[in-house]
């Protein structure tokens, strides 16, 4: 059965807000989605009904650790974790890859290699960089073509040795929407010795993610990039985690998953993360008996998240094709990323393009002034955006539709910038 966008729509709502009369069509999600009433109601109810430290002898005490514990739970079904010891939640993505590089750096020594990609969200670049400079290690780069946007394979091999020990890959692009195959990428850095670290921010708002399918050592994630709060969700392998050091204060406990919680967690937040998997799972249940096959194997919440993100994937490709198709009928435009229909499989819906003659700026104060929210520049896709040659031209316009855009949305926002090129 297809979504009911409808209902879906009447959970979020941000989305019947209006400004001088114009509805807003949120587009700017790769940056950050909005948010269900599962998400508001449980964040709401936590600061009434819970909010206490842990580890206390006492009612709300007692309660929030049980929740925070229930929100661990569920971030290992989203992500098809064998245990919720191996989901580590902290301020982001980046400040957890920050802490992690470091616990992995006490393992590495000068003249070890770590692989690193032109595709990368910088957040998945920069610590690595520091942790080299700091530690005299070698970096080694994957460029992706400009004419495929995807990785050249090919060339993995004549980068890994025997003293790779990290490859730092992202599932699907912020920048160009593309979706890499990192599983293979695993396999070849796993023969060469090494461990593999994902960035899967982009691309758990869009599809099923596996994480014991990959067979990748490290997964990260936000929530706020799959209708949750602001925060970043870490998977690793047990065997990993445990062996590793953290970075703590000398009381904090050694047990999984608290030893890499560096502090006090936003336990609100941890209340938010849990309303949105809630809400996923709602999909799964209500909208996506189709897909339950696919995941009988799966106990009932993680095959109703499965399913989900299977029914929201197959509702975002005919968006997806609209929009390419809509702007790639304009002229001047050309659109950074996978065109092709037939090989949409490989992309996630977000959706970059320069028009020639106009700053990607100016089109998206354009948009902006219709209500109609884009980003542009680089997106912190630093590397991306400099090997396309894009830099001194202020980057890139990226429109990332996802599962409760409409069509009619989609065609608002091209009929906007076809209107600036004529």
């Amino acid at each position: 059965m297809p979504l009911d966008i409808a209902r879906i729509r009447a959970q979020f709502p941000a989305l019947a807000l209006k400004d001088d009369g114009q509805p807003r069509v949120y587009l700017d999600n790769p940056a950050g989605t909005q948010v269900p009433r599962n998400v508001l109601d449980r964040t709401r109810d936590y600061l009434i009904h819970t909010n206490a430290n842990g580890d206390g002898q006492f009612r709300t005490s007692r309660a929030s650790d049980a929740l925070l514990d229930e929100a661990h739970r569920a971030m290992a079904d989203l992500l098809n974790a064998p245990s919720e010891r191996e989901i580590i939640v902290g301020q982001n993505m980046t400040t957890l890859t920050f802490a992690f590089s470091r616990s992995l750096g006490r393992e590495l020594r000068p003249g070890d290699e770590i692989l690193l990609t032109r595709m990368d969200h910088d957040a998945n670049v920069a610590p690595w960089l520091m942790l080299a400079e700091d530690l005299g290690l070698t970096v080694k780069w994957l460029p992706f073509d400009p004419a495929t946007y995807r990785f050249d394979l090919s060339a993995l091999d004549d980068l890994l040795t025997d003293r790779t020990r990290l490859a730092a890959v992202n599932y699907a692009s912020n920048a160009l929407g593309t979706i890499n195959d990192v599983r293979t990428i695993g396999e070849r850095v796993h023969t060469a010795g090494g461990l593999i670290y994902v960035d899967a921010v982009q691309y758990v708002p869009h599809a099923p993610t596996d994480v014991q399918a990959l067979g990748c050592d490290f997964l990260a994630c936000s929530s706020y990039k799959f209708f949750g709060p602001h925060q970043g969700i870490l998977w690793g392998k047990e065997s990993h985690l445990d062996r590793l050091t953290a970075y703590k204060v000398r009381p904090a406990s050694d047990e999984l998953p608290i030893k890499f919680e560096t502090g006090t967690l936003s336990h609100e937040g941890l209340a938010g993360i849990l309303g949105a998997v809630e809400y996923l799972a709602w999909i799964g249940e209500t909208m996506a008996g189709d897909h339950h096959a696919s995941f009988a194997h799966l106990p009932d919440r993680r095959r109703h998240l499965h399913a989900s993100m299977c029914a929201i994937a197959a509702y975002e490709r005919p968006l997806t094709t609209h929009l390419i198709d809509g702007l790639g009928g304009i002229p001047g435009l050309t659109i950074h990323g996978i065109t092709d229909p037939t090989h949409f499989d490989a992309r996630v819906p977000t959706v970059s393009f320069t028009l020639d003659g106009h700053h990607p700026r100016d089109i998206a104060r354009r948009l902006g002034a219709e209500n109609i929210y884009v980003w542009d520049g680089d997106y912190y896709a630093y590397e991306v955006v400099r090997h396309l040659g894009l830099h001194e031209r202020g980057g890139m316009v990226r429109i990332g539709p996802c599962h409760y855009n409409t069509v009619g949305e989609i065609d608002r926002a091209i009929e906007t910038v076809a209107e600036m090129a004529r």
